[in-house]
């Protein structure tokens, strides 16, 4: 119990030396705080701040490679500039006209007879339209068109 006494004795002494180690303590927390805080600024600002290739506004000033600016006087006239007042229109049909004047050989893609039934129902089908798509083969000395038309089929039944 004489050492518990001891310990809890209740001095201005221990006091005051308590007070003297936290207040160590804190100093030195409160300086590595700073040292943070500053090591933290110094990474934003690296990572964040303006980079080496940028100017520096008093840098902007000075004329290095501007001298032909300087040189020039300043009471010539510039050109006046002209305005292109008319505008174009696109040609609609142009390549099917020129594709007239060449010979044309068509290609018909048609299902035979034992072929055109539906499949659903198993009714006739008949023929609902043509699709066509023109191709021009180039031979030498020659030029001429050669046109696919793929007839599609439909089910009067069940309109497919």
């Amino acid at each position: 119990m004489e050492n518990r006494a001891d310990h809890l004795d209740p001095t201005t002494e221990n006091y005051e030396a308590t007070i003297a180690k936290l207040e160590q303590h804190n100093a030195e927390l409160t300086a590595k705080l700073n040292w943070y805080q500053e090591q933290f600024r110094l990474a934003q600002q690296k990572r964040f701040g303006a980079s080496s290739e940028k100017t520096h506004p008093d840098q902007v000033e000075m004329d290095l490679f501007n001298e032909a600016e300087v040189l020039v006087s300043p009471t010539s006239e510039e050109p006046d500039l002209e305005t292109v007042t008319y505008s174009r229109k696109k040609t609609v049909g142009a390549r099917e006209a020129k594709l007239e004047q060449f010979p044309v050989d068509t290609v018909t893609y048609a299902l035979p007879e034992s072929e055109q039934i539906c499949e659903c129902c198993g009714g006739a089908l008949h023929e609902m339209s043509t699709e066509t798509r023109n191709e021009i083969t180039v031979i030498p000395a020659q030029v001429r068109v050669l046109r696919h038309e793929r007839l599609v089929y439909g089910c009067r039944r069940c309109e497919r």
